[in-house]
């Protein structure tokens, strides 16, 4: 038997990206605070880079021939490849000039725009903790109860059975404990505040609210509709509760009303973590003005400082001349973190300007929304509407519109909020917004008493002009939160 050996080639095309272009989409995909921490950390950590003081002014920037620089972030990527053969498709079509859509281009703005946060508090873990810290409990308890207590979700539910905690306690802590000793500081937890904290689902939540209230007619009513009839009560059966009770519908809804006070989600006035804090930030990335004349204002909102080489690694005449292994090596450190320098300043410079030509191809798409306002004048649009107009790869806008914010007369919206496409193919205006823009009105406009049913408002849109499929309706109905009509009925 022989054996052969042979020689193939294959041709395969395959598309690296620098270090540099993989910065730049890491950057691109951060929101404003975090850019600004990511700028706090290269001042702390690269002693090339410096931030220009206020009261400065920087000289216009010049290229080696003395030349001034104007090379745009476009420019500054494609020189990053070898080849013209290599320089991908959304950089050789994008236009060398920025698209400038709007009566002002400015990355630092003159008014301030503070961030929207929650306020901070006391997180429910240091909320439970303080007070277990006042019951008299073994070392042994009060692991487990710290169990117990990080089992808590976010609404402030239990998450965990007993059997589990316990085998938790067992393996982590070698604390030899049973699932009834786990239940038995449980209990004790289950009546900590907030009232309904650590309940294992919504009806245990509102039946230890109830069993804290002053004992009267509607709590004592209240308490026996959740305990014997509470799949009646969650389908708003009142009159079958009332003929099962034996009392007056009346009764009924003195009791409802009492429940409707209740807090299903006890937890969720805490922050969780401090994590959960920075989370709630919002803040806006551009904001857009209208004008007397009809025109729009956008402005790329930014506080990150501006930034520069420091003047002595920017100088290489600042070491003595001669040569020897030390001062070539000094000379290499000096090159290396110059160049560290610049390239976060050309990462920042072209951050800034793909997100400004990304919200100027919005705001132009848009226009009548930056105008009015309205949810109804939002236009069908999408990635490929706007890689039309910047040249950019459908990637690159998708990074640059994910999790970014824009402030505008009336509030502030994620950009996501202005990608939609069309209900249907021949009609221009009739986008998701506007259908969902008219179901809200029709339910915030119904009688509470016979509210109306996806196939009552999917009618109504058809009245309208809107040929809407009910489960569609249904679809929106559901994203706006919303229930179906027979949850919403009140009595």
């Amino acid at each position: 038997m022989s054996k052969s050996l042979t020689l193939t080639t294959d041709l395969r095309q395959q598309q690296k990206l620098t270090p540099l272009q993989v910065r730049f989409v890491r950057m691109l995909e951060m929101s404003a605070p975090e850019v600004e921490e990511e700028v706090q950390r290269a001042l702390d950590e690269m002693p090339a880079l410096e931030a220009v003081e206020s009261e400065e002014h920087l000289p216009a920037s010049n290229t080696e021939d003395g030349l001034p620089f104007t090379e745009s972030g476009n420019d500054m990527q494609r020189a990053d490849f070898k080849s013209a053969d290599d320089i991908p498709d959304y950089l050789e079509n994008a236009p060398r000039t920025p698209l400038v859509t709007s009566t002002r281009q400015a990355f630092y703005p003159s008014d301030y725009f503070e961030p929207i946060v929650a306020a901070p508090s006391e997180s429910l873990i240091d909320t439970l903790s303080n007070q277990l810290a006042g019951i008299p409990m073994t070392d042994a308890d009060r692991k487990i109860a710290a169990y117990i207590i990080g089992s808590i979700d976010d609404n402030g539910y239990i998450t965990r059975t007993p059997d589990a905690i316990a085998d938790d306690v067992a393996i982590n802590e070698g604390i030899d404990t049973t699932p009834e000793a786990v239940n038995r500081i449980w209990q004790i937890i289950r009546h900590f505040e907030p009232a309904g904290i650590a309940a294992t689902d919504l009806r245990d939540c509102l039946l230890l609210q109830l069993r804290r209230m002053p004992r009267s007619a509607e709590t004592l009513t209240a308490i026996e509709m959740l305990e014997k009839h509470f799949d009646l009560f969650s389908r708003k059966h009142f009159d079958r509760i009332a003929q099962q009770m034996g009392i007056d519908l009346s009764d009924v809804r003195d009791a409802i009303s009492v429940i409707t006070r209740l807090n299903p989600k006890p937890a969720a006035p805490f922050a969780s973590s401090d994590v959960d804090d920075r989370s709630r930030h919002i803040t806006p990335d551009f904001s857009v003005e209208p004008t007397p004349d009809g025109q729009l204002t956008l402005t790329l909102l930014s506080h990150i400082p501006e930034l520069r080489v420091e003047a002595t690694f920017d100088n290489e005449s600042s070491i003595p001349p001669g040569s020897g292994a030390r001062l070539e090596e000094a000379r290499v450190f000096m090159r290396n973190k110059r160049d560290d320098a610049r390239n976060f300043i050309r990462i920042i410079q072209l951050r800034r300007e793909t997100l400004f030509r990304v919200m100027s191809a919005i705001v132009k798409l848009q226009h009548d929304f930056f105008l009015s306002d309205n949810d109804e004048d939002i236009r069908p649009m999408v990635l490929r509407d706007i890689a039309d107009l910047t040249g950019y790869n459908l990637s690159v806008i998708s990074r640059a519109a994910q999790g970014k914010y824009v402030a505008t007369q009336r509030g502030i919206y994620p950009l996501k909020k202005f990608f939609n496409e069309k209900v249907r193919d021949n009609d221009d205006h009739l986008t998701s917004n506007r259908i969902i823009a008219e179901i809200r009105k029709a339910i915030e406009n119904e009688d509470p008493s016979s509210p109306l049913s996806d196939r009552e408002i999917t009618q109504m849109l058809a009245n309208e002009g809107f040929d809407i499929a009910r489960r569609t309706v249904a679809k929106y109905r559901e994203n706006l939160g919303f229930p179906v009509a027979r949850l919403r009925k009140k009595i």
